[in-house]
């Protein structure tokens, strides 16, 4: 098993960047880590699939940050999250349902850029309506007709979609109208000490109201404590994750964390 320290992999220069990512790829050194999803009421929902770049020696883990900065730094965001995406297919089958991370930057053409994505969940005998694909940082969305291109292909293939971040700054509430998710994840920020700040559970309360009068289920994410689940199941959420209900791991035990839940 992967050891819990992170490496300090070289980024420091673009050359310096591509060279340790593309030897990175070529050679596979990465694992899908899978963190847990509950309904509000603590049964087992589905994972979310989360990258973790290896060092040679097999055990010391590369944290995404570290990664997706090399990849920027490289002009390798494509690669890197296609790698990410199609390792995360084939490392979650069998596990139920799954939300996948994708850059909507790393995807110039949706169509030709998503056929192996499309590809990998049939091979792997997923059924598309167990397949999430998730905006990562949908608050940073600068060209939205592009991210609407996304999800109309990974919609016409029967997968459902979540904006992430949903909370930080103002741009979530325009994309709305627009992407119209399946799923909205609250920012860890807006659930953070949520139970003893009456403004941030107001806000909370209003956006689990919105969602659910637009037919979308939302999650929220980053709970570390019993009073912050409890005050986002009070405030109605559809499902919960973090660190209290279960950390990522490379073999998910399904169901380990039920009784904090």
């Amino acid at each position: 098993m992967p050891s819990s320290g992170w490496s300090r992999s070289p980024t420091s220069s673009p050359a310096c960047a591509l060279g340790w990512l593309i030897g990175l790829l070529a050679e596979q050194r990465a694992v899908t880590y899978f963190q847990p999803i509950y309904t509000a009421d603590g049964r087992l929902f589905a994972h979310e699939c989360l990258l973790r770049g290896l060092e040679r020696d097999g055990r010391t883990l590369i944290s995404p940050a570290v990664l997706y900065g090399a990849a920027a730094a490289g002009d390798l965001l494509f690669h890197l999250d296609r790698f990410a995406r199609l390792l995360a297919i084939r490392s979650g089958a069998g596990l139920g349902r799954l939300f996948i991370n994708f850059t909507p930057t790393a995807i110039y053409n949706p169509a030709f850029c998503l056929r192996s994505t499309v590809e990998a969940v049939h091979a792997a005998g997923i059924p598309p309506a167990d397949v999430v694909f998730e905006v990562v940082e949908s608050h940073r969305v600068q060209d939205v007709g592009h991210l609407v291109r996304i999800l109309e292909t990974y919609r016409a293939a029967g997968f459902a979609v979540a904006l992430d971040d949903f909370g930080e700054g103002y741009s979530s509430l325009n994309l709305l109208d627009r992407v119209r998710p399946d799923y909205l994840k609250l920012d860890m920020q807006l659930v953070r000490g949520v139970d003893a700040n009456p403004y941030r559970a107001t806000i909370l309360r209003r956006i689990v109201a919105m969602a659910r009068d637009l037919g979308i289920r939302t999650l929220a994410e980053g709970i570390e404590t019993e009073a912050e689940l409890a005050a986002v199941r009070d405030a109605g959420v559809d499902f919960v994750q973090g660190f209290l209900l279960g950390r990522p791991a490379a073999r998910p035990a399904p169901g380990s964390a039920a009784a904090a839940a």
